[in-house]
């Protein structure tokens, strides 16, 4: 009886050990945000209205119908006076960029934002164990992420990866690469870096779905800085919880609908496509609902099943009777799960589109629209430059949990949801020196005013000043 007893006790012990041991590795494959950059280029390169009129006027591929066609959109986009362009641009040479533009472009990126960034934290670029570089528009040999490991000397056993042509969801999708790397490996150091080089990317024609790309994009770019070493948890800023990725690119409509190719005089752009609405919200809605089950409570899944469930009945029942059933479909309240919603400033069209779609108050996008109207739409980046103006505002308190939500070309939508680890707002930041005008009066720019008279033209007539 006493060897049973002995024998049981040793089963549950190894059961216990076991769970224990468990939970322990899943300890070490967390996803910590130790500290993050966004990059703020110099103000020289700041693009008012003054500049964005004389660089559409030099194109002389443009017509009056697309100078309406320009100042309709930038109008309408919601950006402002100070964001920032590439120095080619400042040059007058953005229809015949060399190679080295976009190479210095980078460069300058780089060696600004990663410096401050490992300073800041005290981290060495030595310690760095994985380095995720994501840039979309831009493919050089060596790589973009040899020339970081080359400036910053890192060591020969470092794991990297390239990614290009991504599109504006890479900076999740290089984060999925990190998360996925941390579950096999203790203690390391990630470093993410996103960008967009615009430098050899202007559109010089005049198809009305390539030039909007030039209206909407801006210089900009974060670096930032992941582990998984708990040691390091209350250091941290950000935990990661949940990353759902989804991509639609088997669908033709959707793979079309933001391509990069030429118009018919052979120049080089990005055609959207009027279809990209339609693809962005089915691949919204696909991501959601995957990401739902695993970032709300319960009882807010099953007030939706139950909603859902007495409109198909009462649906049926009208249907039966001879009438039309118009109520409206039930959503999801995600405000039940997530405190903060980081929304990809992708226009000022994609951050109305996301508040209807999730129910958003004017407070939930107020980040995403200062963002749009400061830095403009900077690509991958954009999502730290988002969550940077709630840092800002302090908003962010320990235990708050924070969606993004990105689009790419292909065309894909990813999502994840982070956990604040402590109280954020008293760190450098690069909304530092323009945090105290905003949200501003308005959002409105004055190209209308300087530039409205462009509408009163007749075609016949018309002649561009000089």
């Amino acid at each position: 009886m006493g060897f049973l007893m002995l024998v049981y006790t040793f089963l549950i012990y190894q059961f216990l050990f076991m769970i224990w041991k468990w939970i322990d590795r899943k300890r070490d494959q967390e996803c910590y945000v130790l500290d993050y950059e966004c990059y703020k280029p110099s103000d020289d390169r700041m693009v008012d209205t003054e500049f964005s009129g004389e660089v559409i006027k030099r194109q002389k591929a443009l017509g009056l119908i697309e100078y309406k066609f320009l100042l309709k959109a930038i109008v309408s986009s919601g950006i402002g006076e100070q964001t920032y362009a590439p120095r080619i641009m400042f040059e007058g040479r953005e229809e015949n960029p060399t190679l080295q533009d976009g190479i210095l472009e980078m460069e300058e990126f780089f060696q600004d934002t990663i410096q401050k960034l490992l300073t800041r934290s005290g981290i060495s670029a030595q310690e760095i164990d994985i380095l995720v570089v994501n840039v979309s528009m831009q493919s050089v040999a060596p790589s973009l992420s040899a020339m970081i490991v080359n400036h910053y000397k890192m060591r020969e056993d470092i794991k990297v990866f390239n990614l290009t042509s991504m599109g504006c969801s890479a900076s999740l999708i290089s984060v999925n690469i990190v998360e996925s790397i941390f579950k096999s490996y203790k203690n390391k150091y990630a470093l993410v870096v996103s960008s967009e080089s615009l430098s050899p990317n202007w559109y010089s024609g005049n198809d009305r779905s390539m030039i909007l790309s030039n209206c909407l994009f801006r210089s900009g770019g974060c670096a930032v800085l992941l582990t998984n070493n708990r040691a390091l948890k209350n250091k941290s800023m950000l935990k990661l919880k949940c990353l759902v990725r989804t991509h639609h690119g088997s669908k033709d409509d959707s793979y079309n609908c933001c391509v990069q190719t030429e118009d018919s005089q052979g120049r080089q752009g990005i055609h959207l496509d009027k279809s990209l609405p339609k693809a962005a919200t089915r691949a919204l809605v696909d991501n959601l609902k995957v990401t739902a089950p695993k970032i709300l409570p319960i009882s807010e899944l099953i007030r939706f099943m139950v909603v859902t469930l007495v409109r198909k009945l009462t649906t049926v029942s009208s249907t039966k009777g001879g009438s039309n059933s118009n109520s409206p479909r039930p959503l999801i309240n995600f405000k039940t799960g997530v405190d903060h919603f980081c929304v990809h400033t992708g226009g000022k069209a994609v951050i109305d589109g996301l508040g209807m779609s999730l129910e958003l108050s004017e407070y939930d996008l107020e980040p995403a629209r200062m963002t749009l109207h400061r830095f403009g739409n900077t690509s991958a980046s954009s999502l730290w430059y988002v969550l940077g103006y709630m840092e800002a505002k302090k908003r962010l308190k320990k235990g708050d949990r924070v969606l993004m939500i990105s689009f790419g070309a292909g065309f894909k939508c990813n999502s994840c949801l982070w956990e604040v680890v402590r109280d954020l707002g008293d760190g450098p930041n690069v909304w530092k020196d323009s945090i105290d005008n905003y949200p501003p009066k308005t959002l409105a720019n004055p190209f209308m005013e300087k530039y409205g008279w462009i509408n009163d033209e007749d075609p016949s007539t018309f002649v561009l000043p000089k």
